[in-house]
């Protein structure tokens, strides 16, 4: 069955950025000139999918506001001439078929995949975290979507990173799947945020994942773990021992929009990448003393 739906969990206070989010939802923070939520979707819709569900809360009507039509706004700038931007302005209302479901309580990323039980189904969806941005040749959610029409199982993305960092990561074990692709491994087992010394590798999982519909029912039989949340993690091991899962280290880079140091690494180098404006910013860079 084809992957048609992602869920994008964005309820969260995205205390990290306070006291920017305070009144905005950190979803809406600018990349350069688009908010982070944009990358996401975008990169979803160019890997095929067509419907988008959006778990959100009180806090984050900007977001829907942003995804939606804005008629006033598109006759001042047609008023204006500005056709290319309003080009713009017109493509990102008609992305993709947007839904919207509410996350009463902040109960941790796997209740808000819950929350989008009714919308996704009987099929295998997306589940895509926006603060994770990543840029590569390929959307990295394609080349999960890929990986799982070639297994038919749920795949995690994950990347290499330093044993030192493997406190901040759910770290997947693993073995070389049979069919020889290089970047996908068979997950034996997972460990949330393992000390580098109790780490079984260096494989952290990021937030890309295809995920069978099974996994709902998991998710309803998990327990609230850490902080008394229901941990997305928590159910893809107890999913483990019925259904095949894969880990599949993409190709692209990641960037974890969701800290401040992640964040501004991110728009320093998509601002480097624009053809519009990559040289000037380059030029101002050189300039700086940061001796």
């Amino acid at each position: 069955m084809r992957v048609r739906k992602a869920v994008f969990p964005a309820a969260g206070w995205g205390t990290r950025f306070l006291p920017a989010t305070k009144a905005q939802p950190k979803e809406m923070l600018p990349l350069v000139d688009k908010p982070v939520i944009q990358y996401a979707v975008e990169e979803a819709v160019e890997a095929g999918i067509e419907q988008v569900i959006i778990v959100t809360s009180s806090q984050k009507r900007a977001i829907e506001d942003h995804f939606d039509i804005s008629t006033e706004l598109e006759q001042l700038l047609e008023a204006r001439g500005d056709i290319e931007m309003l080009r713009q302005i017109r493509a990102i209302s008609d992305l993709a078929q947007i839904s919207y479901v509410r996350q009463k309580e902040q109960l941790g990323l796997g209740h808000a995949v819950l929350m989008a039980k009714d919308l996704v189904g009987h099929e295998p969806f997306a589940v895509i975290l926006s603060d994770d941005v990543v840029v590569g040749e390929r959307p990295c959610i394609g080349q999960l979507i890929h990986a799982y029409q070639e297994t038919h199982s749920s795949v995690v993305a994950v990347m290499e990173v330093p044993n030192s960092e493997t406190s901040r990561y759910g770290i997947i074990a693993g073995e070389p799947a049979a069919s020889g692709d290089e970047r996908l491994y068979k997950v034996t087992g997972l460990v949330e945020k393992p000390a580098p010394e109790d780490a079984p590798s260096n494989l952290a999982i990021i937030g890309r994942y295809i995920l069978t519909p099974k996994i709902f029912d998991k998710l309803e039989q998990t327990p609230r773990g850490a902080g008394g949340e229901i941990q997305l993690t928590d159910a893809i091991e107890a999913l483990m021992k019925e259904q095949d899962v894969y880990g599949y280290a993409f190709d692209g880079v990641r960037y974890d929009a969701g800290t401040t140091m992640g964040w501004l690494k991110a728009s320093v180098e998509l601002a480097l990448q624009r053809p519009d404006i990559g040289d000037e910013f380059r030029h101002y860079l050189q300039t700086l003393d940061i001796s």
